[in-house]
């Protein structure tokens, strides 16, 4: 009988011989005194941790990388602005920006916004710009208002309230005499955020629309302590008073010395008092935009704007989609980027209406044309945090952000709106950058006239 090739296992199965002797670890690891490296799968817990870690640290990395790079073609675009020479007797072109402090949050989310997204672009064209900002409600409104009541003032039409002059006064007259002439071309906003857009529209028709003097229905009387509204004391009665406390402070304790108190300590409170600055209640309501009268001194065409996006949602429950949007950044850039290039080229077109809607825009049943400006970023408010749109019993104070938007057609006309046309799209699309960021222009580039950097920025 044949013996069998294989001794048979005591388990009952057969056993391929003696195991292969583990290889000696590398004696360089052992002169360098590391251990020996076994190169194995970790595991299951440490699989799960670095899947989790490595998959956002990706996403994260992915997504930034994308922004700067979205970013950098947006700012080849309007680069060659800053390469166009000044004229030493014309102040250069500047743009005003106007910030607010998002509902139920802070100014710094809104300034770190605009340094994120829009700050590059402008610096990219070397662009001024001047900044309007408002910490609640109804800031830019009144700071709208008030710059175009001066205007309008300033253009010859009475007021019984005296022009104040300031340092932009004698700034103007500096440049007059040493021939120095304002930018003849439109200039242009930037407004961030839905919140901000309404209070814009807000302010532009009390500043058009209103009257230039406070009526007597916006005065609200201010209840203040009678220590801020009683004048400040004379001589006589600051010794009557002196006197009348010591003579408590001696029946008090005979052994205390009695003092006067000083005039500047009094003066203090009513003098920080006094320069608060508190919000004025607006100068005529939406009711009254049908019966108001247009300045004179409106133009037919008022400044370009440019409207951009800010997507701020806040609470607890809403972390899934707040996730998606952090690592989504890049798609803001590229819409934030093509409106602020839009805005310094100085591409524009007027606002599109939908004709005559039956929709209600105030309490009094005021019905208003269905204008492209009222359906712009009307996505951010319901994102809008409960405690902003909630509405208090009895409340009678105007609400801009809970208000509908009243436009009147005197002004939606002569808005503009910031635009990118097909050719500037084309050439947007015909910039790619490489791994350096250095841009790689298209022959259309190449083969077409230079322009200027102002051209097709005159009045329509």
């Amino acid at each position: 009988m044949a013996e069998p090739d294989a001794k048979a296992s005591p388990a009952g199965g057969t056993s391929s011989g003696p195991s292969k002797p583990p290889r000696p670890p590398n004696p360089v690891w052992r002169m360098m005194g590391l251990p020996n490296f076994r190169f194995k799968l970790p595991s299951r817990n440490w699989m799960i941790f670095l899947s989790i870690t490595g998959s956002w640290t990706a996403a994260v990395m992915y997504d930034r990388r994308e922004k700067k790079r979205i970013q950098k073609k947006w700012a080849k675009v309007v680069e060659h602005i800053a390469q166009e020479p000044l004229d030493t007797h014309q102040l250069p072109r500047k743009l005003t920006v106007f910030l607010s402090a998002p509902p139920a949050d802070g100014l710094v989310s809104a300034r770190d916004h605009f340094h994120e997204y829009i700050k590059p672009i402008l610096v990219a064209a070397a662009l001024d710009w001047d900044a309007i900002e408002g910490r609640r409600e109804g800031d830019v409104r009144a700071g709208l208002a008030e710059r175009i009541r001066k205007l309008r003032k300033k253009s010859g039409e009475s007021s019984t309230e005296p022009i104040e002059h300031g340092l932009e006064e004698e700034l103007e007259g500096l440049r007059q005499r040493a021939g120095v002439s304002e930018w003849t071309g439109p200039g242009g906003d930037i407004i961030v955020g839905r919140h901000t857009w309404k209070e814009y529209i807000r302010g532009l028709h009390e500043g058009w629309l209103g009257p230039l003097d406070v009526p007597p229905t916006a005065e609200t009387p201010v209840e203040a302590p009678p220590a801020a509204i009683e004048p400040v004391p004379t001589s006589n009665e600051s010794t009557t008073d002196a006197l009348t406390t010591s003579a408590a402070t001696d029946d008090a304790s005979p052994t205390a010395t009695p003092e006067a108190p000083k005039p500047e300590e009094a003066e203090k409170p009513a003098e920080e008092k006094s320069k608060k600055k508190k919000q004025p209640p607006p100068f005529i309501t939406t009711a009254e935009y049908e019966n108001a009268g247009l300045s004179r001194n409106c133009p037919q065409a008022l400044g370009p704007a440019a409207i951009i996006p800010f997507p701020h949602l806040l609470g607890f429950f809403n972390f899934p989609i707040r996730m998606y949007r952090f690592l989504n950044r890049r798609q803001a850039a590229d819409v934030i980027g093509r409106e602020t290039a839009a805005a310094v080229l100085g591409v524009y077109r007027p606002f599109e209406t939908a004709g005559e809607t039956s929709s209600t825009s105030d309490k009094d049943g005021h019905s208003s044309a269905q204008w492209e400006q009222q359906r712009l970023l009307a996505h951010e408010e319901p994102e809008w945090h409960k405690t902003t749109r909630k509405r208090e019993e009895g409340e009678t104070k105007e609400r801009v952000w809970l208000d509908e938007m009243v436009l009147d057609p005197r002004i939606a006309e002569r808005m503009r709106r910031f635009a990118l046309d097909a050719e500037l799209e084309e050439r947007a699309k015909s910039v790619s950058l490489n791994k350096e960021g250095k841009p790689w222009f298209s022959s259309l580039w190449a083969k077409e006239k230079k322009k200027g950097a102002w051209e097709g920025l005159t009045e329509d």
